[in-house]
């Protein structure tokens, strides 16, 4: 884990999408066709949930990513602004704005189909990216943007020892130069078990355990469990609430951790304040409009 970083506050690169959300009893099988209860648009991403979520959580944050010349371009770009983020290194890209297709039904599970447009754009860091990446105090990455991209920014951000942290989502083998450079990797179940190889989540776990300093397998209500030097060193329990749409949860968990973590706290400590943050959001539809503010975090934990 890199100590003694000399940058402050959170830079996220990855995606930003727009979210068309339906309501539906139950998710479709193969072939059939359900009717919606109901559909909304929202912003999204997992890059940009997981910008708001740490701007949210109090962190200076800079997003660096991509959306189109267009109407969802400017609406995210809307988004970005109202948060107090740092847009200055957002591209725009003559592809569309990204959009992921999302079911949510009537347990608050969800499947996700991801169009990434302008998102295949985040490509060749600028040396102004180079530079943000230099200065920053923790580096938060996702798998939805070009993975060239991700092992550049990893690359330059552990060189100046900044806390390299990656959501490995959605789930692929991660190459070996690329894990060498992060100090903190967030899966979920499913995540952990593709990434480790493993059906058995103990064992998936562990193998990843074994080739980052910290890992973080989040267990959706119940909590998560952290790893570090290779061993499990802990579990968070996560609060009991009525879930409504799981969507955001765990963009919601990465930000609100990267910014503890950018704010000094503890190992632990992030876990859990990340933990009630996903709590918190989950009660409420839409990835962005369910993330929660820093004060209504500290006081679902007192």
């Amino acid at each position: 884990m890199n100590s003694s970083s000399p940058g402050s506050g959170v830079t996220i690169v990855g995606s930003a999408n727009i979210d068309i959300v339906y309501g539906v009893e139950r998710i479709p099988g193969p072939g059939e066709t359900l009717l919606a209860s109901s559909a909304a648009r929202y912003p999204g991403g997992k890059g940009l949930n997981q910008t708001v979520a740490a701007a949210r959580a109090g962190a200076p944050t800079t997003f660096i990513g991509a959306v189109g010349h267009d109407e969802f371009g400017e609406e995210l770009l809307a988004t970005l602004t109202d948060d107090q983020i740092d847009t200055s290194l957002l591209r725009r890209s003559t592809r569309a704005t990204g959009q992921a297709f999302i079911m949510v039904d009537a347990n608050a599970e969800n499947a996700i189909v991801v169009s990434p447009g302008a998102n295949a754009d985040v490509t060749a860091l600028t040396d102004s990216d180079r530079a943000c990446l230099q200065s920053t105090g923790v580096l938060l990455m996702q798998l939805e943007i070009p993975l060239d991209t991700v092992r550049e920014a990893a690359a330059v951000a552990h060189a100046a020892r900044a806390t390299v942290m990656l959501n490995a989502a959605p789930a692929h083998a991660l190459p070996a130069q690329l894990l060498a450079d992060l100090d903190v990797l967030i899966v979920n179940e499913h995540e952990a078990c593709l990434i480790g190889a493993s059906d058995d989540l103990a064992t998936a776990s562990a193998t990843l355990a074994a080739l980052v300093p910290r890992v973080i397998v989040t267990l959706g209500a119940a909590g998560c469990a952290l790893y570090e030097d290779g061993a499990e060193v802990g579990r968070v329990a996560a609060p009991r609430v009525a879930a409504v749409d799981t969507t955001g949860a765990g963009d919601t968990f990465c930000g609100a951790f990267a910014a503890a973590i950018s704010d000094g706290a503890a190992y632990g400590d992030a876990a859990e304040f990340a933990t009630h943050a996903a709590a918190l959001s989950v009660q409420a539809l839409g990835a962005v409009p369910s993330i929660p503010v820093r004060a209504a975090i500290e006081e679902a934990r007192a």
